[in-house]
């Protein structure tokens, strides 16, 4: 598969950028990641960068294809939050850092993802939010319940609070994975912090993203989310990938390569064997 990808991560009306944001790539498949510290709390930017050491790590002793992806994102943010309270205890003294997550795996012609907190991925297909992730927070489970309007999440209180996250506590969290999704051509997968989505529509992000370059797109919607929210505007990150191709055509393009140089050295040791043949029978040809 071919890929376009994008990313954006701005500061925000904050002092620190407590957001962190990677893409692992390999011919067998790829890995999207965001972590959102929390913030209020200290080492929300140490959380969230643990996030994204401990699944670098993880894939270099475990590289794609995963085998039962379902399982394996599972087992990713497991093992982040596990690293991320180890990387608490580390500190001097000791704190109990937490962050969000959500990381999005492509592979086969496929996307599964898995998520943890108010973080958000989106599949857009023709500008339209074809899914959304719920979020794990006090808002959205009110809204779920029916206690309060869609209208009324906007500015809730408590719109920030969320039920989950990675690190923090010692229990595991819940994690909510997907099932497999099948891609097609222009789908465009995005994962972003709520400091990125929450001031924006989703058909506004839908059309923009369809239009030029992602990461312009990306640059320009986060621009926008600080804009609306100045002076109080939250670090506002996003990372994407809009599916070019479903050929894998870099395998071909190596099996082009390997069959080139084939005949390269085909050719090379047929002109070995005639210059050797001239010098055999230089005395014959003479006469």
């Amino acid at each position: 598969m071919q890929f376009e990808f994008g990313r954006t991560s701005r500061l925000g009306n904050r002092t620190v950028n407590q957001d962190r944001l990677a893409v692992i790539e390999n011919e067998a498949g790829t890995l999207l990641v965001l972590g959102d510290g929390l913030g209020g709390k200290p080492g929300g930017e140490l959380a969230a960068q643990t996030l994204v050491d401990s699944i670098v790590e993880e894939l270099a002793l475990n590289p794609l294809p995963a085998e039962y992806p379902e399982k394996f994102l599972h087992e990713l943010l497991r093992r982040a939050h596990h690293a991320i309270l180890l990387a608490g205890q580390e500190q001097s003294p000791p704190i109990s850092p937490g962050t969000t997550a959500v990381i999005c795996l492509i592979q086969n012609r496929k996307a599964w993802w898995a998520h943890v907190g108010d973080s958000r991925i989106y599949l857009f297909r023709n500008s339209l939010p074809l899914y959304r992730t719920q979020d794990h927070s006090y808002v959205e489970q009110l809204y779920q319940e029916g206690r309060i309007s869609l209208k009324k999440t906007h500015n809730h209180p408590l719109r920030n609070y969320v039920t989950r996250c990675i690190g923090l506590f010692p229990h595991e969290p819940s994690i909510t994975v997907s099932q497999a999704v099948e891609l097609k051509e222009g789908d465009v997968l995005l994962l972003c912090s709520d400091g990125f989505w929450e001031p924006l529509d989703e058909a506004q992000m839908g059309t923009l993203i369809e239009q030029g370059r992602l990461n312009d797109a990306l640059n320009q919607l986060a621009e926008r989310a600080e804009s609306a929210k100045y002076p109080h505007s939250d670090n506002t990150s996003a990372v994407a990938a809009r599916v070019i191709s479903l050929q894998e055509l870099r395998r071909t393009t190596r099996q082009q390569t390997s069959k080139n140089s084939s005949s390269e050295d085909n050719l090379l040791s047929a002109i070995e064997e005639i210059q050797q043949a001239i010098e055999t029978y230089s005395d014959e040809m003479k006469k």
